[in-house]
């Protein structure tokens, strides 16, 4: 059995799977793709996200703010500690830095940021992290937020293997594993794959999008989740079985809300 840790249901574009949610689960069914989490990206889009997946126990959901969307969607506190306090928030994010594509709301993102590693901490749900082009700062934050206590994932991983260490050693995060390690032009990440350790590894589809090899150009689905593991396995030189078992139990280490379902 694998898990999605972090999918973008809400996203999809359902015409593709008979306009309906029920079709993307039951072909996560038939790929052995247990259970997903459902990652929020902006506060005017989680009603309708949390929602949608309600009715299917197999997907949990979190809630955040996308760095790239603070500094079109204005970051109201007050309304994201409501919605990180719903039980069925099991993390809070998706959060983080981004200053590849967007290097000139850099205070905006940092003080969102350090306001969603505060709430994390204090109701002990775990972060989901985007970093792109801001190691220093990511990690800067993080430990200056104390962020060892709540724990979390640096997901879709593109960076260097020292910062995932440092992540790993000082914070005691995880580290998630997308499609990407499967692209063709992805030398570099797989190199850090290879090094980094199965115990601290999760596996993700990011859908919609970054549908791993030999999906690329479609629309991904976290049915593809299990080709990522495959991917994983190759890179690493373990069984299939190992990459399932172990990033698993990875998942429910980290997300402890989560209730296992057979999906």
């Amino acid at each position: 059995m694998f898990i999605d840790s972090h999918c973008h249901l809400d996203k999809l574009k359902l015409d593709e799977f008979e306009g309906s949610l029920q079709q993307v689960l039951q072909n996560a069914k038939q790929a052995n793709v247990q259970q997903m989490l459902c990652i929020g990206v902006t506060l005017e889009d989680f009603p309708k996200m949390r929602e949608l997946v309600a009715p299917y126990p197999q997907v949990a959901i979190s809630c955040g703010v996308h760095p790239l969307y603070i500094a079109k969607h204005a970051l109201v506190e007050e309304q994201l500690r409501e919605y990180v306090q719903d039980d069925a928030v099991v993390a809070v994010g998706e959060t983080g830095l981004d200053y590849y594509y967007d290097a000139d709301s850099k205070a905006i993102q940092q003080r969102s940021f350090a306001y969603h590693i505060e709430l994390a901490n204090s109701f002990d749900k775990p972060l989901i992290i985007h970093t792109r082009d801001a190691r220093d700062d990511t990690l800067s934050l993080l430990r200056n937020g104390h962020a060892e206590r709540c724990g979390g994932v640096l997901h879709c991983f593109t960076e260097s293997y020292e910062m995932a260490k440092q992540a790993i050693d000082d914070l005691d995060f995880f580290i998630s594993i997308s499609g990407i390690a499967s692209f063709r032009n992805a030398t570099e990440l797989r190199d850090v794959v290879k090094k980094l350790p199965l115990n601290k590894l999760l596996i993700e589809t990011d859908s919609p999008w970054l549908a791993p090899v030999p999906h690329r150009g479609k629309q991904n689905q976290p049915a593809y989740v299990a080709d990522v593991a495959k991917c994983v396995a190759d890179i690493k030189g373990v069984t299939l079985a190992e990459v399932a078992e172990q990033t698993t139990a990875n998942f429910f280490r980290l997300f402890n809300r989560v209730t296992p379902v057979n999906a």
